[in-house]
């Protein structure tokens, strides 16, 4: 049992009497002694109150010379925040005072409206045997039960990213990248876990408190795969490289050739291509899957739904753009777009964006001219150039968000103008016809049509602003992201995180660009 105390009134004065917890109880709280006292308005000496709460001795200690009336047993509610809880905090009564009975206690939960989940039988329980200064739960909730979205589980990595390994030489290992899939017939892809709905709560006033609603979803599949009847199970209809593109799960098959040029003009397939030689200039490869070059890449567009890996290099006018990762050489004089991680030797007068990571290293590892930008992370042996290249660094958002982002300004800003040169026409159509005015069938057909595009603009402006919305929070979340230069960065490179930015002015050495204090920092690796 607590620890409780007793108001007690003699004729010296008004005093209290505390008794000490029994059997593992709490100790009595001075706050409980005060809160009593000042609910009734009863004058007391805050040294004296703490004093006899300290000592805990069942001896009455005065702390007014006032004679104050009898006070009956009483008791405090308390109704949590949530209205899930109604807890009791009972007083006992001063000396030869009145007892409370249970009926005061249901009547006055019901004068609170407090209609379910009253516990019975702990107020039963206090009656019978009475306990002050503790906590009881007189009414309680039904908690809501949440369900949970449906979700499609993968059974193969979907994550891969791109590593090779450093030779003891320095140079870099660009064969064992660990980035294809290989599925066996008959294996099984991907398992549908369906939505689970959740069960309504009940707070303390009879009042339903809802679930959150759940979203489903399904298994999009795509080539050379099968889905089972149940359509909850996705199995590979034969062996071959598994990827997820947009969502949809498909096993492709590689396409080989010595090289893409005139013999074979402009290639476009569903699943990975290899190239054993070149890609000429002019010429281009897209793939649904990977797409693998041995020989070099010369002002040749290379389009893959994963990743591309070029054993060479990329250089004049070259255009990559990959779903997946970037793994080559060198990059010379080229663009570079990758939803992965990119990874080379070097990086000369380029522009290269990452959904990730930036990764230059091996034997140069210099990043020097032109512009390179990350999501989370750019590492390089060495910045810019002692000739002063113009090299910009940039991480701290996703690339593609931001051109996404762009490209939904511009579509809301022009779907409203095109919306506001309606909104003169449509409105004076209305008035008029309001007024009793009539029209032709030629003049009702062309407004019918006008409403209907303005129909689909407002809805298209609606969705554009719910993405463009959600775009901003993703752009909003807080990134850690940096800038490593294990070698030298020179000055006149411009390192950006985020909104903020710095121009380098003088060598640094072995140092990590960071966000620090509201500005670009140095710090070390």
């Amino acid at each position: 049992m607590n620890g409780y105390f007793q108001l007690v009134i003699t004729p010296k004065g008004t005093g209290i009497k505390v008794f000490p917890p029994t059997d593992g109880g709490e100790p009595l709280n001075v706050n409980d002694v005060r809160d009593y006292l000042e609910d009734r308005k009863i004058q007391y000496d805050v040294v004296l109150i703490n004093d006899a709460v300290t000592k805990a001795e069942e001896n009455v200690a005065i702390f007014t010379q006032e004679q104050v009336l009898p006070e009956r047993e009483g008791c405090k509610y308390t109704i949590s925040q949530d209205r899930m809880t109604v807890t009791a905090f009972f007083y006992p009564p001063s000396e030869g005072a009145e007892l409370m009975t249970e009926k005061e206690v249901m009547d006055s939960l019901a004068y609170r409206k407090v209609k379910y989940g009253i516990q019975e039988d702990a107020i039963k329980k206090f009656f019978e045997h009475r306990q002050y200064c503790t906590e009881i739960v007189v009414a309680q909730g039904k908690k809501v039960v949440e369900g949970h979205d449906a979700k499609v589980e993968l059974h193969f990595n979907a994550n891969l990213r791109a590593k090779p390994t450093l030779r003891e030489d320095g140079s870099v290992d660009y064969f064992h990248l660990n980035l294809i899939n290989n599925v066996q017939q008959g294996q099984l892809l991907a398992t549908l876990h369906k939505e689970v709905l959740g069960e309504p709560g009940i707070n303390i006033y009879g009042e339903t408190i809802k679930p959150h609603s759940v979203k489903s979803t399904f298994i999009k599949f795509g080539k050379n795969t099968v889905l089972s009847e149940d359509k909850t199970q996705l199995f590979a209809a034969k062996s071959g490289h598994v990827t997820v593109r947009e969502g949809k799960i498909t096993v492709s098959d590689v396409l080989v050739v010595e090289n893409v040029d005139v013999s074979t003009g402009n290639i476009e397939y569903e699943g990975s291509v290899e190239v054993k030689g070149v890609v000429a200039s002019n010429f281009s490869v897209k793939a649904g899957g990977n797409i693998v070059v041995k020989g070099i890449v010369e002002g040749a567009t290379l389009d893959a739904g994963a990743d591309v890996i070029l054993e060479c290099g990329a250089k004049a006018g070259g255009n990559i753009t990959a779903g997946g990762n970037v793994v080559t050489k060198f990059i010379e004089n080229a663009t570079v777009n990758s939803r992965g991680g990119v990874t080379s030797e070097c990086i000369l007068h380029s522009n290269v964006s990452s959904g990730t990571e930036v990764t230059v290293t091996g034997r140069r590892g210099f990043i020097a001219g032109g512009k390179v930008t990350a999501a989370d992370r750019i590492t390089a042996k060495v910045l810019g150039s002692e000739m002063g290249a113009n090299t910009i660094i940039e991480v701290g958002a996703d690339p593609q968000l931001k051109v996404r982002l762009k490209d939904l300004q511009k579509n809301i800003t022009a779907a409203n103008k095109n919306l506001e040169s309606m909104k003169p026409t449509l409105e004076g159509f209305t008035k008029m016809l309001k007024a009793g005015a009539k029209f032709t069938p030629e003049q009702v057909a062309n407004v019918k049509k006008l409403m209907e595009v303005n129909k689909t603009l407002t809805a298209q402006v609606q969705q554009n602003e719910e993405e463009y919305s959600e775009l901003m929070e993703k752009l909003a979340e807080s990134k850690e992201a940096d800038v490593i230069v294990e070698g030298t960065a020179y000055p006149g490179t411009t390192v950006n995180i985020g909104e903020l930015s710095m121009i380098v002015k003088k060598p640094v050495q072995y140092s990590r660009f960071v966000v620090k204090e509201g500005d670009v920092r140095l710090a070390p690796i």
